[in-house]
């Protein structure tokens, strides 16, 4: 039975995508090392919480293939990426990422954590954006998903 108490605390992989949002958000901007932001926040930042390797994952990965997440999620943005908020962007990237290359992750939770953290660190209405622009993604790089009986 699940304890009622721990209802609304996230898992350690949510507060792996949660860190990892900072640590990509400050890559975009500084344009500095990936590794390095890693270990610097592994140094500075409370991470017992969260699931280290995948959050190294998430930091380390994401930049390596960024050209082909920008390119998926591209098609459903209305603007270009750089022109796109850059807390979303972090965000839309762990999302893109998540459902191009975790196929044992469901694209439910992918889009479920990521509007969460939108909630959480972007815009207003940030988090419409994010699981508008996810949906169609999970749609076009995952078919199966939508396509089989529940």
């Amino acid at each position: 039975m699940r304890n009622p108490a721990r209802k609304n605390l996230p898992g350690k992989r949510a507060w792996a995508r949660r860190c990892a949002a900072q640590a990509l958000y400050e890559w975009q901007l500084t344009g500095e090392e990936p590794a390095r932001i890693a270990t610097q926040f592994l140094a500075d930042q409370d991470l017992g919480k969260a699931d280290l390797d995948y959050f190294r994952e998430l930091v380390t990965q994401i930049p390596v293939h960024v050209a082909e997440i920008d390119a998926a999620l591209a098609p459903f943005v209305d603007r270009p990426m750089p022109r796109v908020d850059p807390v979303e962007c972090a965000i839309l990237r762990i999302g893109g990422y998540e459902l191009m290359r975790q196929p044992d992750i469901t694209h439910r939770i992918i889009i479920n954590e990521a509007v969460e953290l939108a909630k959480v660190f972007g815009a207003e209405q940030g988090h419409r954006f994010v699981n508008g622009v996810l949906d169609k993604v999970a749609r076009a790089v995952r078919p199966i998903e939508f396509t089989t009986s529940l």
